[in-house]
């Protein structure tokens, strides 16, 4: 199975210090959260990578390489203007010729990939999103899942008065090719706003993962701090 990573985010709400790096650099534990990532993958046996640059792209590369070092094979797809979390995805179909992965590389995760892939081949699917159980989830996409686990309602960052469950878009998917068919050719979309929602809409099947394990947000200075502080004490097991 082959991965996309989802690496051109901004992290504007981080700033100072993601001026000069991109979100993904960002580190914890002593690494980047981008190369927890791809120790993750590498540890489930995905080793061809596609990963999505924009800002500040010669960081990314410059550590990465080719992947050699992670015993993985990195590609880039640049991006000059953003294409959403789909349309970055449709930029590379070529690559992606078989079910693949796509990976929103600025959340820290332990999720079983293993687990998550062969739940997708049971349900047999266009795609399975990995759901976390979230408190508050205004700042998510959430998923209405019926008794067999399948997504029959997808809204992305709803109001208050719009919640209908707590189970969120993890930022990890696993897409049958036919997925692609669904994503505009040259314009930006995104996976929550615009392609779960037409797919559930057109009846294509879509499967939740419920997780166990765990997943860390990282999207302002607290969460950052908070999570640096969870490292220093050994509360992280990371690949």
């Amino acid at each position: 199975m082959k991965a996309m990573i989802l690496a051109a985010g901004e992290g504007t709400r981080l700033r100072p210090l993601t001026e000069r790096m991109p979100k993904p650099m960002i580190p914890i534990a002593g690494r980047p959260i981008l190369e927890h990532n791809i120790r993750l993958l590498a540890k489930h046996g995905i080793r061809e990578l596609v990963i999505n640059l924009h800002h500040c792209p010669d960081v990314v590369t410059n550590y990465f390489g080719d992947g050699h070092a992670w015993g993985v094979s990195i590609i880039y797809s640049y991006e000059p203007v953003l294409l959403g979390t789909a349309g970055a995805v449709k930029k590379v179909e070529a690559f992606l010729d078989t079910a693949f992965l796509v990976v929103y590389g600025d959340n820290l995760t332990t999720c079983d990939i293993g687990r998550l892939c062969a739940f997708h081949r049971e349900k047999g699917g266009a795609g399975t999103v990995a759901l976390f159980h979230r408190d508050d989830p205004l700042a998510s996409g959430i998923a209405g899942l019926d008794e067999d686990d399948r997504i029959m309602r997808f809204l992305e960052k709803p109001e208050p008065h719009q919640v209908f469950s707590h189970w969120v878009n993890a930022g990890l998917l696993v897409l049958e090719p036919e997925v692609l068919d669904y994503i505009p050719s040259n314009a930006p979309s995104d996976f929550g706003r615009d392609i779960l929602p037409a797919l559930i809409a057109a009846g294509r099947p879509l499967y939740g993962y419920r997780m166990s394990e765990g997943l860390w947000w990282i999207d302002t200075w607290e969460d950052y701090q908070r999570l640096q502080q969870l490292a220093e004490k050994g509360g992280l097991k990371l690949p």
